[in-house]
């Protein structure tokens, strides 16, 4: 585990409430909505008004900690922290506030950051992701978001192409930074999350200790900047997906009151570096006042989050379908979740056969949802919906989904095509803003009056949605996109390799997995190919993120190419799948 409750300062354990057992939180008994009647409904209230501001630390967390001062939102906390060791901390939104405040004084203060300024966090699941994610709201500072999985070459391209001036992470990444940070001549502060101190870092602790508790929040346009992620596509590095105030702050509520009330405990467990984690760890639940549930896990456990959901009262769960065939293979039955109610899945289809077993064991429905990082919740099958198994539901209220053809032309019911979200003759306010430094790739995601998802898509005669695959190459493993560019690359940069096409492989666990297909240089052609295989995967582990690397490798003679010379992955990709 790189960091516990221990790296914590000590101001962060004294401001504390009389602190919650899990018997002592209000128990849920229904599972069906409570705050709506159905799905009509939502869309007929969902009519949310843009401000010319907001923010949502101001507007949302704020108005939160003042109803608690006045006894107008339930006794759960607004943030609570687990570990494997038993060490909790529970904060209220007061407590998020202070602690929010002070971190702010240290972006605006101390590292010197003014509106607009771009800060790079790479943390795992400890409580100072969320301060710092609240912190830049408050100071205006546009957050991008990493994976602690990132490798220095990722890092590098990150810092450099979004001019970061500020990095804050954990021990485990700071030998990488300091490989690159000479390469990067906007990064001014280096701010270390840790118990002890490091040469060229400042430490958060200290800063924290050494600034006022009072700060004012900015003012800033519901159109203002307010987080970046860098997503995979298939070609090319990762793209700079930018969102604005209002997206995530104002597009979450037309989602959020599908799984939340204030007197809910949602647990979601996205890696901090995803967008999901955005989604569902921070402005979902907390627009409904509702308590964020974290467990620091290093690394997804069955039993871990078993024991976790019979320990606490957890009303709401969301995981990837990965996950779920994992705890499917456990005894789930033997555990007694006597709080949860509500349980959802996001990042790739879920199985219908997982959806039917984790039934029969707990007792509760799978409710399935889909959407990118450009656009926050696309469709869901929301609480109240019949769910039809393989579909994600409906189109959410804050869009006007259709399934058009390659021109933009709405495509009768039942008929295959792409996955899109009208944007004429008003563009919906939660989708994502640009590709931040890239119009082309921008403009090439519109077809006529709509956005195009890029994947495929049947919508039937009740409206459900039904995803077909994607149409471009990128590969959903276990809920984490990797585009193939970037495993190509990696490989061709071992001499073994001459010529390389990656695409996803069926898994049963994973969903699909990263296979190359791998074409040898004439020296390794008669080398022994085990030992090859497992060259080349502790290669791409250290090229770029670990789970990039290919889980399948198979050598052949060449590759499948159009006349122009492209590779024909979709002729790989159907072969594995067994459609040729």
């Amino acid at each position: 585990m790189r960091t516990s409750i221990n790296t914590l300062p000590s101001q962060y354990r004294t401001l504390t409430r009389s602190r919650l057992t899990a018997s002592q939180i209000q128990r849920h008994k229904a599972s069906l909505p409570k705050n709506f009647s159905d799905y009509e409904s939502i869309k007929h209230d969902f009519n949310p008004q843009i401000p010319e501001y907001f923010n949502f630390a101001r507007d949302v967390m704020d108005k939160w900690a003042e109803k608690e001062k006045v006894g107008q939102r339930a006794a759960t906390p607004a943030l609570w922290w687990v570990n494997d060791r038993k060490q909790e901390i529970q904060w209220s939104f007061e407590e998020l506030g202070f602690h929010s405040r002070k971190l702010a004084n240290v972006l605006s203060g101390l590292c010197q950051l003014n509106m607009r300024d771009r800060l790079f966090l790479i943390l795992p699941r400890i409580p100072e992701w969320w301060l710092v994610n609240i912190a830049c709201l408050r100071t205006g500072t546009v957050l991008l978001p990493g994976t602690s999985q990132l490798t220095a070459r990722d890092i590098l391209h990150r810092l450099q192409t979004s001019g970061a001036k500020c990095i804050i992470t954990d021990e485990s990444i700071a030998p990488l930074v300091e490989d690159v940070a000479s390469q990067c001549p906007s990064l001014q502060s280096k701010i270390l999350v840790s118990n002890r101190n490091r040469d060229g870092w400042r430490n958060l602790g200290d800063l924290m200790n050494n600034v006022a508790s009072d700060h004012e929040c900015v003012e800033t346009r519901s159109d203002d900047p307010m987080t970046i992620f860098f997503t995979s596509g298939t070609t090319g590095l990762p793209k700079m997906t930018q969102h604005s105030h209002c997206s995530y702050g104002i597009g979450k509520s037309g989602s959020a009151s599908k799984s939340s009330l204030s007197t809910d405990v949602l647990w979601n467990t996205s890696d901090t570096g995803w967008a999901k984690s955005a989604w569902s760890s921070v402005y979902a639940p907390w627009i409904q006042g509702a308590c964020v549930f974290i467990h620091h896990m290093p690394r997804f456990d069955s039993s871990t989050v078993l024991t976790t959901l019979s320990s606490y009262p957890i009303s709401t769960f969301c995981t990837a379908p990965t996950a779920y065939r994992m705890l499917v293979q456990e005894d789930v039955a033997k555990y007694k979740f006597k709080s949860l109610q509500h349980c959802l899945c996001a990042g790739e289809p879920i199985n219908p056969e997982v959806m039917k077993k984790w039934r029969e064991a707990t007792g509760l429905d799978i409710y399935e949802g889909y959407g990118q990082t450009e656009t926050v919740l696309v469709a869901a099958t929301f609480k109240g919906m019949k769910i039809k198994p393989g579909s994600f539901g409906k189109a959410s209220p804050a869009y006007d989904v259709q399934v058009v053809d390659d021109d933009g032309a709405v495509l009768p019911r039942g008929e295959e095509g792409n996955l899109a979200i009208r944007v004429k003759p008003l563009k919906p306010f939660s989708l994502f803003t640009e590709y931040t430094g890239d119009p082309v790739k921008t403009e090439e995601c519109y077809r006529g009056d709509f956005y195009l998802t890029g994947d495929r898509g049947v919508m039937d005669e009740d409206g459900y949605l039904w995803f077909v695959g994607r149409a471009d190459d990128v590969i959903l493993s276990a809920g984490y996109r990797i585009g193939p560019f970037e495993v190509e690359n990696a490989l061709i940069e071992h001499e073994a390799v001459a010529e390389s096409a990656v695409v996803g492989s069926p898994d049963p666990i994973r969903g699909e997995v990263v296979k190359a297909f791998v074409v040898l240089t004439p020296e390794y052609r008669s080398h022994d190919k085990e030992q090859l295989v497992k060259d080349l995967k502790t290669h791409v582990k250290k090229m770029t993120s670990p789970y990039k690397y290919p889980r399948k490798v198979e050598f052949v003679e060449q590759l499948p190419k159009t006349i122009s010379g492209k590779i024909r992955r979709v002729e790989l990709r159907k072969r594995e799948w067994g459609q040729i």
